[in-house]
């Protein structure tokens, strides 16, 4: 099992980002590949989950162990694949899935791509009372947004956002949705995915 990477990200696409150690190149799926930057200069550790099917090698990523162990709970669950997790971690808000769960808030958990009733009861089921090692507070992100960065490449960060929704599970139905909203501010592609999501499961 591979525990974690250290390297420098090399290639951010709304699926993975591809993390450069020692020349190779990792391909590793993450929540939210946009609060990440390529940077030959900022060493970043990344703490995975291998995923071995009959067909599949994969690897996943997270920014923190608390953030893994949340991941590798979900998919304890009967219905929840490595995708389903990685929606739900995505909201950036694990405090709120956390209190979901802890209350039995189905209709918040359905509101993830792929999580009907029957699922969202299942999460409960296996789940409430068995998070007390995950600390939302330990969830920081990697990197400050750039905001110049943001203003200069709206459009672009407000698309590959949208990739990002879509890649999660998120129907163009969903985003056209929330699309009048987001058009007014001016975010990075990370505030983007966060912002989306907040409005999504409102």
């Amino acid at each position: 099992m591979i525990e974690f990477v250290k390297g420098y990200i090399d290639y951010v696409s709304p699926e993975y980002i591809v993390l450069n150690v020692n020349s190779v190149g990792y391909q590793i799926h993450t929540p939210n590949p946009f609060i990440y930057q390529v940077s030959e200069e900022r060493l970043v550790t990344v703490y995975t989950y291998q995923h071995v099917r009959e067909d599949v090698l994969a690897l996943y990523g997270f920014q923190t162990r608390e953030e893994k162990n949340l991941f590798l709970k979900l998919l304890n669950v009967t219905g929840i694949g490595p995708k389903g997790a990685l929606a739900i971690i995505a909201t950036g808000e694990p405090t709120q899935v956390i209190h979901a769960i802890e209350n039995e808030d189905e209709e918040y958990l359905t509101k993830f791509p792929g999580v009907g009733k029957k699922t969202a009861r299942q999460i409960i089921l296996d789940l409430k009372g068995k998070l007390q090692d995950v600390v939302p507070e330990a969830f920081p992100s990697l990197f400050e947004p750039d905001i110049n960065v943001a203003a200069s490449s709206n459009n672009t960060a407000f698309e590959e956002a949208v990739e990002a929704l879509k890649v999660l599970g998120y129907g163009d139905r969903e985003i056209k949705k929330i699309t009048p909203t987001l058009s007014k501010e001016t975010l990075t592609t990370d505030q983007y995915v966060k912002r989306a999501l907040q409005l999504l499961l409102q």
